[in-house]
């Protein structure tokens, strides 16, 4: 194996890579990156058994080869060297020579056959969904994955139906489902998978104007210019999400986003440090705000905002509120409401090119 190429083109699919990479050190062989260098191009992957990513490199390639090469080290390698040199590699044995200018790096390598097999994906026909578009979908429901424990909470519902994209969250405190339009999607039966946290994570990442999508028995797919992610299904049910978004909420606060995420922000200060619990008073076109903490103090804010319905004490965790807030990115917010104990609907009040909706269960204060 021999081939050179610039210090950035190498620098950028190694980095990628780093999110994928066992850390953990499981089996020391996934901390490793495949290399298959061929007549053509370079072929890099990475996996930990659960996500994958194979990506593909141009190169001035004077011979081929294959060998698996610790990623970590791979990377700091060629971020240390100069900008603007050009990395010239060769494998001698089981060991990687890496050179740019007066620098010279020998590193340990195991071989191929060691590396677990990564699926291949044909997206024959697949599917094609606008990347930045399916992007911001995630940025809307990425916050409320959090149920490592519970492994099919540890990721979002991904339904693809015709001319529409859905992805849903949960954690069991609050649901987050955001819907797209999408008139070149055509599907003949509705699609429904749940994808892992860190594939939506790793899907952020990716450039490009679409993103391919494609799945098998086992696996997902998902393909971007040179880049392809293999993530393996989460095989279990997701929650009947449709069952706990209140319907028919008599109370109805319209508030302007910013004024209330700055309101929420200095109350929490003082709220208690577990809970970050904070109450809500609602009266007529008026809402109070109030965080105590018995070891520290108390705090207390008040906004004018438009509201219909009767009096209300209500509390929320403050941090879940200020999720919802800092992704919807509109001018003002919806907040159904119907008593101290039922789940909230909380949605933008204007359409920005997504249907987001937001439940979230108050808490005794």
């Amino acid at each position: 194996m021999k081939f050179s190429l610039p210090k950035e083109a190498l620098l950028g699919e190694l980095q990628i890579l780093q999110g994928i990479v066992e850390k953990r050190n499981t089996m020391p062989i996934l901390a490793n990156v495949l290399m298959n260098v061929t007549a053509n191009d370079i072929e890099l992957t990475g996996t930990d058994l659960e996500v994958g990513l194979r990506t593909h490199i141009g190169a001035d390639i004077e011979e081929a080869g294959a060998i698996t090469v610790n990623g970590k080290k791979f990377f700091e390698i060629v971020k240390s060297l100069p900008d603007g040199q050009t990395v010239s590699v060769e494998l001698k044995d089981e060991t990687l020579e890496v050179r740019a200018g007066e620098s010279e790096f020998k590193v340990l390598c195991l071989p191929k056959e060691d590396y677990p097999q990564v699926p291949d994906a044909k997206f024959d026909p697949g599917f094609v969904l606008p990347l930045q578009g399916f992007k911001d979908m995630i940025e809307r429901v990425f916050y409320a994955i959090t149920q490592e424990q519970r492994y099919y909470l540890n990721g979002a519902l991904l339904s693809l139906k015709n001319r529409q994209i859905e992805l849903v969250s949960t954690d069991g405190h609050r649901l987050s489902y955001t819907k797209r339009a999408e008139d070149g999607l055509k599907v003949e039966t509705d699609l429904s998978v749940i994808v892992a946290k860190k594939t939506l994570n790793e899907i952020r990442k990716l450039e490009d104007e679409t993103l391919g999508f494609d799945l098998d028995d086992n696996n997902l797919f998902f393909r971007a210019g040179a880049r392809t992610l293999i993530s393996r299904i989460i095989e279990s049910k997701f929650p009947n999400y449709q069952a706990v978004i209140p319907k028919g909420n008599p109370g109805r606060l319209v508030i302007d986003r910013v004024a209330l995420a700055e309101a929420i922000r200095r109350v929490s200060l003082l709220s208690a440090e577990r809970s970050k619990g904070i109450k809500f008073t609602l009266e007529k076109n008026r809402l109070r705000l109030f965080s105590s903490n018995p070891e520290i103090g108390e705090a207390r804010d008040r906004l004018d905002v438009e509201y219909k319905g009767q009096d209300l004490e209500i509390g929320f965790n403050a941090q879940y509120l200020l999720d919802f807030l800092t992704v919807v990115g509109v001018e003002k917010v919806v907040f159904e409401l119907k008593d101290e104990n039922s789940a909230v609907l909380m949605r933008p009040d204007a359409e920005d090119g997504l249907t987001n909706l937001y439940v979230l269960m108050p808490m005794k204060i």
